[in-house]
């Protein structure tokens, strides 16, 4: 099990985009994050799903998975590397509301995970997360892990399933802590596939699962989201 750390960017307004420049000097920094295995760069995307409409996706996220979780805090701590994306300048970046969470990643099995991107596209993910409270989060999380990733594989065009759940951390960036009870991330080849998927009959066992879930409140969220993927020393190095 890997730990990822998760980083939302949210703009008051919902057209906005990272400039170009802005995201090459965040990918610079990122790129060299001690310890660091993975690194995803999300920018904003749009898909149709049968069942729900969030609106907008944020106009920038990340995640960077580490193998522990003392060389994630590390990279957030006072002195650590992230500091410096923290405490620097990005224009596009200036107005939004950031989020930040650690969250242990579960990777589960597709059925078929070449991915078939067109040349000059990028995949592209749709990311869930539920912000609210389960009135018992271990019955919960059983039921989750348990049914939902099984039925997600039968996707069509299913590239990658990640399931994240609560961890405690410590760390001294400056944006505002969450405590999501769950997120997941589906990989597809484009937001069109993500389209297709979320209007599809395995859409609608999920909607059946969803309601056998033990309670809980707050519902969940979704946003397609483009995404760069890069591998820090870490990762290249299991790699090897």
């Amino acid at each position: 099990m890997q730990f990822s750390y998760l980083v939302t960017f949210t703009h008051p307004d919902p057209s906005a985009r990272i400039s170009d420049s802005d995201l090459q000097r965040i990918s610079a920094s990122i790129q060299a994050t001690p310890a660091m295995s993975r690194a995803r760069l999300y920018t904003p995307q749009s898909a149709k799903d049968y069942y729900t409409d969030d609106g907008p996706s944020p106009i920038f996220a990340f995640q960077l998975d580490f193998e522990k979780l003392a060389h994630l805090e590390a990279a957030i701590a006072a002195d650590g590397h992230l500091q410096s994306i923290a405490r620097e300048d990005f224009p596009s970046l200036e107005s939004c509301v950031v989020e930040q969470q650690v969250m242990a990643r579960r990777p589960y099995p597709v059925l078929d995970p070449q991915p078939r991107v067109a040349e000059g596209e990028l995949p592209c993910q749709f990311l869930v997360h539920y912000p609210g409270r389960a009135e018992n989060l271990d019955e919960w999380l059983s039921y989750y892990l348990t049914h939902h990733p099984q039925i997600m594989k039968f996707f069509d065009g299913v590239r990658e399933i990640e399931i994240f759940t609560r961890v405690d951390w410590i760390d001294a960036m400056p944006w505002t802590r969450v405590h999501y009870m769950q997120r997941n991330k589906l990989m597809f080849d484009s937001a069109e596939a993500i389209t297709e998927a979320m209007n599809s009959p395995v859409r609608h066992q999920m909607r059946a699962d969803f309601e056998q879930f033990p309670p809980f409140e707050g519902s969940n969220i979704h946003h397609p989201m483009s995404a760069r993927t890069f591998f820090g020393e870490a990762g290249q190095a299991a790699s090897d």
